[in-house]
Order: structure tokens, then sequence, then C-alpha cells
């Protein structure tokens, strides 16, 4: 797998010239016209696509996908993807955001992690005409936002297109896990209960055997679990939530970097530091600045 080279919001700009926010979002008008490469890549960004006509093959995690028109694909970051090929008939539209970009979009929606939980698993859904007509008029809203550069609310005001968005898309998957006779498998469970239990308690409680406690299982099953069903480790999740929360406080708070390790009861202010570095590539202070 270390082979697998990577699609980014950055890759994909380069050979797609779609409406965008820098390196964050991309907006695919015509998901038939996207070059597509000849082997696998690894997603590190997401795709959200809507498939408008005819019908397309693709692999997820070497697991085949068929989608026909009306499917809506949820595809995440980590996941390897490959195996296309489109019908000469496909049309369809999508967007790709980077991780963060997701992460901060959805941050004040409460039970929202079902998007990316239930999807990863099930990644192809069909959805009603008034969903696909809904999710058309945000896709056309945004990109007239996206377009308009000269508004210094620009992606704030694309997020809150975005947010209304993903709640009706979270309302299909409801109704799709509502309708899905097929048990939740023990593993799906487990991760399921992980991500909640780091949702409540990331900001003080960071080992993972803590949380393997929480669930009665031992750190190494609930590791193999965890990246079994997610393609991401434990300890990943964890410094995801952890940074994503101190990205928001550095640019939505005036507290000072002091109080924000307090706050996420890190040791002192320099720890703090090193972690964010390590994780953004630029110190807290720069990042506040940028």
């Amino acid at each position: 797998m270390n082979n697998i080279n990577n699609i980014t919001i950055e890759s994909a700009r380069t050979l797609y010239d779609g409406s965008h926010i820098g390196n964050e979002l991309l907006l695919i008008d015509d998901i038939e016209n996207l070059p597509l490469p000849n082997g696998p890549r690894r997603m590190k960004c997401m795709l959200l696509g809507i498939f408008l006509k005819g019908n397309a093959r693709y692999s997820v995690d070497t697991e085949e996908h068929v989608v026909k028109a009306g499917d809506m694909i949820i595809i995440n970051e980590g996941n390897v993807i490959g195996n296309y090929t489109l019908s000469t008939d496909c049309e369809g539209i999508g967007i790709l955001m980077s991780y963060d970009f997701f992460r901060e979009t959805i941050k004040g929606m409460h039970e929202l992690s079902q998007l990316f939980l239930f999807s990863r698993t099930h990644p192809v859904f069909t959805l009603m005409q008034k969903e696909i007509t809904a999710i058309k008029a945000y896709f056309r809203a945004i990109k007239y936002k996206v377009d308009d550069k000269e508004h210094h609310f620009r992606t704030e005001v694309v997020r809150s297109f975005m947010m209304t968005m993903i709640y009706d898309i979270s309302n299909a998957i409801y109704r799709r896990q509502s309708a899905n006779d097929k048990r939740q498998t023990r593993a799906e469970a487990i991760f399921a209960s992980f991500i909640k239990l780091v949702e409540k308690n990331f900001r003080h409680e960071r080992r993972v055997g803590w949380y393997g406690e929480q669930l009665c299982i031992t750190p190494k099953y609930l590791s193999e679990t965890v990246k079994t069903v997610s393609k991401r480790t434990p300890m990943e999740w964890i410094d995801n939530y952890v940074t994503l929360e101190m990205r928001v406080m550095l640019r939505n708070t005036n507290m000072s970097i002091k109080e924000i390790a307090q706050v996420l009861h890190f040791p002192n202010q320099s720890f703090l530091g090193k972690f964010f570095k390590e994780h953004v590539g630029m110190s807290p202070t720069e990042y506040r600045k940028s």
C-alpha cells in the first residue's frame, strides 16, 4: 500500500479546473469529465457525489460498488479507490473537500458523525427525487458563492450552505439506516461507540487504553477493530478531534495559547505547540495569524 498515490484537493485541481476555495474545497460540475487515474489511489480528502444519469462501477478498499442514476456516493479520507468504469451517458456532480473543512463545517452539528460512520461501510445509497432536487439547488448556491471571491465572508457563507446540505444528506442516511435489515456488525458497533466516547472525552482523555476500558475490550482489540472499519488508528481519530478543537479555538476565540493548553489538558503551552505543529505544519501563533 505504500506505493499508492494520494488524491488531494491540490492534485485534483491540477486535473480539473473547477470552482474552489484553495486546497480545501473543489466543486465538480460534470463528474463524467473528471480525469480518472489508471490505478488505485488513496483519498486524502472526502468526496460527496450524485449520479444523475447513466451508471458507474468503482471499488472502495477492493470492494466493488455499482452506482446508478439517483444514487449518492460518499468516499471518505483514507479509502483506497480504483477500478473505475463510467457509462457513456454518465452525468453527475460532486464536491471534494478536505477532512478539516468537513470537520469544521459540522463541528456544531450533533450526531452528524453518522454521516461518515455509516458511509464507511455503506458508501452508496439511493436518494429520493426531492432530495436530489434539494442537493442540486444547494450545489448551485455553493458554486455561486465560491465564485464570489470579492465576498469578505465567502468561506463562512459556503460553510453555512454546506452545513444545511449535510443535514439533508444525513436525513437520507438515517432513512437508509432505519430501512436497512442488515444487522450492524460487532466491529461497526465498537467503532461507533468509540467515536461517541471520543467526541465526549477527547478534551481531557487521549489514552487508547482508557477508551478500551470504557468499552470493556483490550487496547489491541480496539486498535485492530477501529483500523479495520475506518482505515485509521484510534490515536489518529483522537488526535484529529484535538487538532480540530485547537483550530476552532485559535480562530474563533480570544483565548491565549496557555489557556487553550489548560482547557485541553496539555501539560504546558510548549507541549501543545509541538503537538499542533506536528499535525498542522505550523505553530499555533502562525495559524492564528494566517
